[in-house]
């Protein structure tokens, strides 16, 4: 484990659901024209940075933005990368899920037919440790929301429900390093004008 490396989070593209705020998780989407204005915009953003390894969700979004970014021929598809499984609420916004579940949270229900908070925390741990062992400079990580809120939250030490305090826009950069010993915050949810 080296106290050098860098992890930056890089959040998908705009994508029709995530516009209208619909959970999406395994459904495979693709990006909007805005999405893709937004991986330009991260492409001429990320352009000097040098990165020791680049792991990509398998989902198109994903790998759609990472392309554009400019790190496709070296991303490596990484499983632990997808989104969190939202089971029955796939597809549905939080209002929709609510209008049969008052006060519904993906944070605090159980999640009907997907998965827990606390199995995506561990998706989360196994990518942290992979990307640790990839070097000890910069690794990208493209990928979602949800998962990227926990790899965070996991990252500084809380539970994977303490992925509940980070908000993360579409097409965004966040950056997870060090201060001596303690893992930090550096930066986080830099958007994009557009």
């Amino acid at each position: 484990m080296s106290s050098g490396t860098e992890l930056w989070l890089i959040r998908h593209g705009e994508t029709e659901w995530s516009l209208s705020g619909a959970h999406t998780s395994r459904t495979d989407i693709a990006l909007t024209d805005h999405g893709r204005k937004r991986a330009e915009e991260l492409r001429d953003y990320l352009a000097p940075t040098k990165f020791d390894a680049v792991f990509v969700s398998p989902m198109q979004r994903a790998r759609e933005t990472c392309r554009i970014a400019g790190f496709g021929d070296v991303a490596v598809v990484d499983e632990g990368l997808k989104e969190w499984d939202y089971g029955v609420y796939e597809g549905k916004t939080t209002a929709q899920i609510r209008a049969e579940v008052p006060g519904w949270s993906v944070w605090k229900n159980e999640i009907v037919g997907g998965e827990t908070a606390e199995h995506v925390g561990e998706r989360a741990d196994g990518v942290i440790a992979r990307a640790l062992a990839a070097g000890s400079g910069k690794v990208a990580l493209f990928a979602h929301a949800h998962i990227l809120r926990i790899l965070a939250a996991r990252w500084i030490g809380l539970d994977a429900t303490g992925g509940r305090l980070f908000a993360l826009g579409t097409g965004s950069v966040s950056v997870l390093g060090w201060e001596r010993e303690t893992r930090v915050v550096e930066a986080w949810n830099r958007g994009f004008e557009g």
